[in-house]
């Protein structure tokens, strides 16, 4: 395993804010503004990747008319694609932050993360994320805790983390030689997969609490097919990431052992917790027990290498199907 140590720059450092997004036009006309401003704060800049085929956001991007605001179309569909685009258009930029379209910075966000990685200098430093929902919601979304992320102290190394809020430091990116694996690109994971793999070659990430950024979740996602569409999906990821960061045949065989073992287990643990809230009539219950049960499911599919795609894509139509009569 190689190990990269801090690396210094001279003179100031080059940051890139990058964003990427597809279809959500609404989203990124408060998001992109909102990171503008805290971007311009410290001299940095805003790279916004569109992964719409049909390049719907270069009009407004474009429309912006800041020097500070960049725009590129990455056609190639999936997410990792966008990530991979992000890395290869940020030049001799020192960092590159990636940020999701339907966020907000909260105040101090991109000073937080700048001082916590100019402090040890990792590969990598992780922000906060927390959610915020569309109107009213009803109550077992809050009391089931189900759009509740992690928070740790600030310094705390982690192994893993999403790109929803993450600074790299290019330069040890680069030297570990970590890209996105494009083969996760419609099912998600590829953040995962990348920054396990950057754990693993040498490259240190840790917590940043003070960098905070709002998720802001619709109203369509409030809703139990979703929770569990989710947990499945990221059940499923999470054991092909690891099986796909693992080195050597045995360690795979090992890796995809032991998710079938977790798998089973949450499944196991979530009918019983399925069967406390039929007992008791709770539907919060219910629904984490189900939600375990998914995730279990999804992790005994990712061991035996089934994909789940969360992101797919609409077929294209032919212009014979077009033309076809009805």
């Amino acid at each position: 395993m190689s190990t990269v140590g801090p690396m210094r720059t001279v003179g100031p450092v080059r940051t890139v804010v990058a964003m990427l997004t597809y279809r959500r036009p609404d989203d990124l006309a408060v998001a992109a503004p909102a990171f503008l401003a805290q971007a311009a704060e410290v001299g940095a800049s805003l790279l916004v990747v569109d992964n719409d085929p049909d390049a719907s956001a270069r009009v407004w991007v474009q429309g912006l008319d800041d020097d500070a605001v960049r725009y590129v179309h990455e056609p190639r569909p999936g997410i990792a694609a966008g990530r991979n685009r992000a890395l290869a258009e940020v030049g001799d930029a020192d960092l590159l932050v990636f940020v999701d379209d339907d966020e907000t910075p909260e105040p101090g966000w991109l000073r937080a993360l700048l001082a916590e990685h100019e402090r040890s200098r990792p590969a990598a430093v992780v922000g906060a994320v927390v959610s915020e929902f569309a109107g009213q919601v009803e109550p077992w979304v809050s009391e089931g805790r189900f759009f509740e992320r992690r928070r740790l102290p600030t310094g705390t190394p982690v192994d893993v983390a999403a790109t929803n809020n993450l600074l790299l430091d290019l330069a040890q990116v680069r030297a570990l030689e970590v890209t996105f694996d494009e083969r996760f690109g419609l099912s998600g994971g590829s953040d995962t997969l990348f920054t396990r793999t950057l754990a693993r070659r040498g490259g240190r990430l840790v917590w940043c609490d003070e960098a905070v950024v709002v998720d802001h979740v619709p109203a369509d996602r409030a809703t139990p097919r979703w929770i569990l569409a989710r947990a499945r999906r990221s059940g499923n990821s999470a054991a092909r990431a690891e099986v796909a960061a693992t080195p050597g045949r045995l360690g795979r065989v090992v890796v995809r052992a032991r998710f079938l073992a977790r798998g089973g287990v949450r499944m196991i643990g979530g009918g019983v917790r399925i069967a406390r809230g039929a007992l008791t009539g709770s539907q919060v219950a219910r629904l984490v027990g189900r939600r375990n049960v998914q995730r279990g499911v999804g992790m005994l599919g990712g061991a035996f290498g089934h994909v789940v795609v969360e992101y797919g894509r609409p077929a294209p139509v032919s212009r014979e199907a077009d033309a076809a009569p009805q």
